[in-house]
């Protein structure tokens, strides 16, 4: 019988698993709770029992089959390719192939396995040696698992895209989401100067993400934007994230100064085919930079966030938990917009 610590696991047994699967797109109905074969693990992966997960925008997207080029992009026209969703994963390694040298069986690891096929929303999971990192000593399973797809998103926009710089000013729209908290943290953790923006009952959470006695940094300031439109306060940032991007890219390009850099890190279609195609219109007569982020998960970013969470400068908020029959409630959570930080999932 093959155990967590078991010295030599054999890398073939399968066995069954309970998982989230679904058969076609959809509301959350077509979620449904199942025991399924364990995947099995390939010469190069690690096999990880999960103990936590967290909900992504990319999980509703995939589980809806909307937008249309989600569905060109990871295969299934009119059913779902992806049966089992979930990319950011928490737990411990139960078997490694033969040629994994990085992890032992029991190492507590966390990652994102959204580039390998997803599959967080079950007991195993399977991925590439690359796609996992060590977990941090001071994060709890839960904690860990409401960080890598998030947190990535807010590294690459703030230092890839952005090209963040000690002393720059930056804002955040959107900085009471998942990415949104994180980019207001990182850049916190660059030296910059940042101002987020979100709802008046979030205010709190943007200024001190993990609590008032925490070492982790929230906003300089806060724009409550049902008080004050953050685009008319005679403002100008060096950066602009947008995690929200449900405003036109028009609307940013005044509050930019001259070589500044808008991103947009998510928002409706419309929104994203607009920065994507008038972006490096804009940019030339503009003189301003419109980006579009394409997050690329990848070790040595994870092993940055990693590092991050050990120096206690970035702390993820967990809104809400659930427990794996529940992931369609989490869901349907998540589709309101009006999570704080991630929602996460025991398993």
């Amino acid at each position: 019988m093959e155990t967590l610590n078991s010295p030599n696991p054999n890398p073939s047994s399968t066995g069954k698993m309970k998982a989230i699967v679904q058969d076609d797109y959809g509301s959350p109905d077509v979620l449904r709770l199942e025991d399924i074969d364990k995947p099995v693990l390939q010469d190069n992966e690690v096999r990880v029992r999960v103990y936590a997960s967290s909900i992504n925008a990319g999980d509703w997207h995939l589980m809806r089959g909307d937008p249309f080029l989600i569905r060109l992009m990871f295969g299934g026209l009119l059913r779902p390719a992806i049966k089992t969703l979930g990319s950011d994963v928490a737990g411990r390694v139960e078997a490694v192939g033969k040629r994994v040298t990085q992890f032992q069986v029991g190492d507590e690891v966390f990652g994102d396995v959204s580039e390998c096929g997803f599959g967080g929303f079950a007991e195993y999971v399977c991925g590439p040696e690359t796609a996992w990192g060590l977990k941090p000593a001071n994060a709890s399973f839960e904690t860990a698992a409401a960080v890598p797809g998030a947190a990535l998103a807010a590294l690459q926009a703030l230092r890839d895209c952005g090209q963040i710089q000690t002393g720059q000013t930056v804002l955040v729209n959107g900085a009471s989401g998942g990415v949104g908290l994180f980019a207001v943290q990182i850049a916190k953790a660059f030296g910059a100067e940042v101002t987020g923006v979100c709802s008046t009952r979030k205010i709190e959470t943007v200024r001190f993400p993990a609590g008032e006695d925490s070492p982790t940094q929230g906003a300089d300031h806060v724009i409550d934007y049902t008080q004050t439109d953050c685009t008319r306060t005679g403002q100008q940032y060096d950066l602009v994230i947008d995690a929200a991007a449900y405003r036109s890219v028009y609307d940013f390009l005044p509050i930019l100064k001259p070589e500044g850099t808008y991103v947009m890190v998510g928002g409706s279609t419309a929104r994203l085919f607009q920065a994507m195609f008038l972006g490096p219109w804009l940019s030339k007569i503009r003189h301003r930079n419109v980006k579009c982020l394409v997050t690329k998960p990848n070790q040595t970013d994870l092993t940055t966030i990693r590092n991050l969470m050990v120096d206690n400068k970035i702390t993820p908020f967990i809104d809400r938990c659930y427990s794996l029959r529940e992931v369609p409630d989490a869901i349907r959570y998540v589709e309101q917009r009006q999570v704080q930080g991630k929602v996460v999932i025991n398993i």
